[in-house]
């Protein structure tokens, strides 16, 4: 297992972007930490593999993860690439890859209105 280090950037209207590149099998991201965040997307992109999967996982201390939902309740598992919003107001993010092949490599974005560390 890796951890995969969060690419952050500002940019228009307030808004900002935490981007893990090149996810493969069994890692995880690093934390991404942010309180008052109004806004939460999370889109996942690129090659799953076999059964690859990717899950949102939070943590209000950096230690105990579970994982987020969508706004209908669905838990936030991505066997396929697409954008859902993020119900849970949580300190901490990270994703983690939970399936997939030796092929598997995702880029997962989220995009929030907050301010991080």
């Amino acid at each position: 297992m890796a951890t995969v280090t969060v690419d952050k950037s500002e940019i228009e209207g307030g808004a900002f972007l935490a981007t893990w590149s090149a996810m493969a099998l069994t890692d995880e991201g690093s934390r991404v930490a942010f309180a008052g965040a109004s806004d939460r997307t999370v889109q996942v992109v690129g090659t799953f593999g076999t059964g690859g999967s990717v899950e949102i996982e939070g943590s209000n201390d950096g230690i105990n993860w579970a994982p987020l939902t969508d706004p209908r309740g669905n838990l936030l598992i991505f066997s396929g690439s697409k954008i859902e919003a993020v119900s849970e107001l949580t300190r901490y993010l990270r994703p983690r890859i939970t399936g997939g092949d030796g092929t598997t490599a995702l880029t997962v974005t989220l995009l929030m209105r907050s301010t991080w560390k």
